[in-house]
């Protein structure tokens, strides 16, 4: 199944989207759509028989726990929603605690490493499997950047990636950035992860951009994509002919203008870094003809299932929860582990919730004023993310208001308008908004 060209689809730059030349297919975030209703820019794109991907966030196949279902019931209302040839999701965890560990559910807000080693290997793949059978189309998953290692780790990410494919038969998604980003902070070398990992299972490819700050990559798919990770994209295409290609872009968003050149600039790799005759590059053509275990079912040459072993998802789940716990609540932090990179990661959590909330909940930094992020960092410090974003942001503004926060007295009462018009058992009724509103005014005259 050939793809082509595509762009990562924000609401923020849906129009740039639409604009752009050349585009063959879009990829969308699938908790940031309605299960029942498309944004208006995406049914155009699909009218004009541009394909659109959801890719997944949320569910940590890498997670101890078994899939959520509700989770996995969402992502395949959204693929038929969409008509999407396939799904995609991470090779990741993001939450920890539970029943498992018999402690408080913790959230990390964002995609964290599962260790290299078999017994993490068997809970992921026994978790794929249950998400495959759970979605209507095939699923490719995404190797994703990190900050740290885990101790004790058996196996490489290229030898990692190809048993969880021989395993499961799933696709996957390749991020060049990631690569890039795991070879400056983890010294792992992309041309080695690209030698050791099955170049026919890929799915399609993420080109993005980010930054070096302090020895540090950060994939922050706010800036450029840079050279180095071009790079990375000619080594892959000189071992195969990619079915797709995506640009991500998440946020501090360009020019159309800008988007289009970078655009450009992955087209001019791959056409410079494909080799005049290489049968290697017939991997391509399997995969966007489904042939060879293609992208077919996403299931197809996998081998027969095996039970994950006693014990082995609550030794994962114990590790899990103690690394999460001394990222977002401050506990020791865990035999073997980096401590200074552990904090890195932690105060790179706490400012993506910041930053994220300040985008779920605008009213916020714009109550608060300059003293939002110094609030937020302080109260992220001591209270994990126990739920989604928008919950994050109400037991914010609870722990500001009963800290005595604002000062302001203006201040004050605005935030509790708007935390009480958010945390009632139901939403107010427009009469009550429209009442509130009015006092709000009046309070700030």
């Amino acid at each position: 199944m050939e793809l082509g060209i595509g762009i990562g689809w924000r609401p923020e730059i849906a129009d740039e989207v639409e604009a752009l030349a050349g585009i063959d297919w879009v990829e969308a975030v699938a908790e940031n759509l309605c299960a029942d209703h498309l944004p208006d820019s995406l049914v155009r794109l699909r009218e004009r028989g541009v394909r659109v991907v959801p890719h997944g966030v949320a569910l940590g196949l890498g997670g101890a726990d078994r899939p959520d279902p509700g989770r996995l019931a969402s992502l395949a209302a959204r693929a038929e929603l969409l008509g999407s040839p396939l799904v995609t999701e991470h090779i990741a965890f993001v939450r920890a605690g539970g029943p498992l560990t018999a402690s408080p559910r913790l959230e990390a807000g964002h995609l964290l490493p599962v260790p290299r080693t078999w017994d993490a290997l068997d809970v992921l793949c026994e978790n794929v499997r249950i998400a495959q059978d759970s979605l209507p189309v095939p699923l490719a998953l995404e190797n994703i950047a990190a900050l740290i290692t885990w101790p004790g780790e058996e196996l490489t990410e290229g030898r990692f990636l190809a048993e969880l494919v021989e395993r499961t038969g799933v696709r996957l998604l390749i991020d060049v950035a990631n690569l890039h980003t795991n070879h400056v902070n983890l010294g792992q070398d992309p041309a080695k992860a690209l030698d050791e990992l099955p170049v026919e299972a890929i799915a399609y490819v993420h080109v993005a951009g980010g930054v070096e700050r302090n020895g540090v990559w950060h994939d922050t798919h706010a800036h450029p994509v840079t050279a180095p990770v071009l790079q990375v994209l000619a080594e892959l295409r000189s071992r195969v002919d990619p079915p797709g290609v995506l640009l991500e872009r998440d946020d501090a968003f360009p020019p159309a203008a800008e988007l289009a050149g970078e655009l450009d600039a992955i087209r001019a790799t791959l056409r410079q870094a494909a080799p005049p005759a290489d049968p290697r590059a017939t991997a391509g053509d399997a995969a966007r003809d489904g042939c060879g275990g293609g992208i077919g079912d996403g299931k197809g040459g996998r081998a027969p299932a095996v039970p994950v072993p006693a014990g082995t998802r609550d030794r994962t789940a114990v590790a899990q929860t103690a690394l999460l716990s001394a990222l977002v609540a401050g506990t020791p932090t865990p035999e073997g582990f980096d401590r200074r990179r552990l904090r890195v990661q932690s105060r790179a959590l706490a400012a993506k919730r910041a930053d994220v909330v300040a985008k779920v909940a605008p009213e916020l930094p714009e109550i608060l004023g300059e003293g939002y992020r110094a609030a937020f960092l302080a109260y992220a410090g001591s209270r994990p993310m126990s739920g989604g974003y928008r919950r994050d942001a109400l037991d914010f503004a609870e722990h500001v208001l009963i800290a005595g926060g604002p000062a302001d007295p203006v201040a004050r009462r605005r935030l509790t308008y708007w935390w009480r018009d958010r945390s009632g058992a139901r939403p107010p009724r427009r009469a009550t908004r429209l009442v509130r509103a009015a006092r709000a005014a009046l309070v700030g005259k």
